[in-house]
């Protein structure tokens, strides 16, 4: 078996809705992504010859999708009052809304779905919201 791992950081603030403790206040991380792909065979023919595959697609894809979410708030979609959004956003604070509740857990699967969407053979994703505690996916 063959893998590859690129990673990714990115920082934003985020709340856990309906959590008691810490974490229900709104706070920041720089969050790390680590993806991980596998497969049993090198490519056999052309420039990627010997390859799992180029790096640099695999590097990109994911560093375009940490970006949208670099320097954001991640909301919940529905955890926030729609008057708190409006104002949010009329404060021109960047909302990143998403359909999950906002744990690296979710974080997770949710990268590691758009990386296999976008056709790359993911066996794993890590998210970190500390350089000793993450959060794995294997889809």
């Amino acid at each position: 078996m063959y893998a590859l791992k690129t990673e990714s950081h990115f920082d934003s603030a985020h709340f856990l809705n309906e959590y008691e403790g810490k974490c229900e206040n709104l706070h920041g991380h720089r969050w790390k992504v680590v993806a991980y792909i596998e497969q049993e065979k090198l490519q056999e023919s052309g420039e990627k010859k010997d390859m799992v595959m180029d790096f640099s697609d695999f590097k990109h894809a994911l560093r375009e999708l940490t970006e949208v979410f670099d320097h954001t708030f991640i909301v919940e979609e529905g955890s926030l009052m729609p008057e708190t959004i409006e104002l949010l956003e009329k404060e021109t604070f960047k909302l990143s809304i998403v359909p999950f509740r906002t744990t690296s857990e979710n974080l997770a699967k949710y990268f590691a779905d758009k990386l296999i969407e976008q056709g790359f053979n993911i066996s794993q994703v890590e998210v970190y919201e500390t350089p000793l505690n993450c959060a794995i996916y294997r889809p």
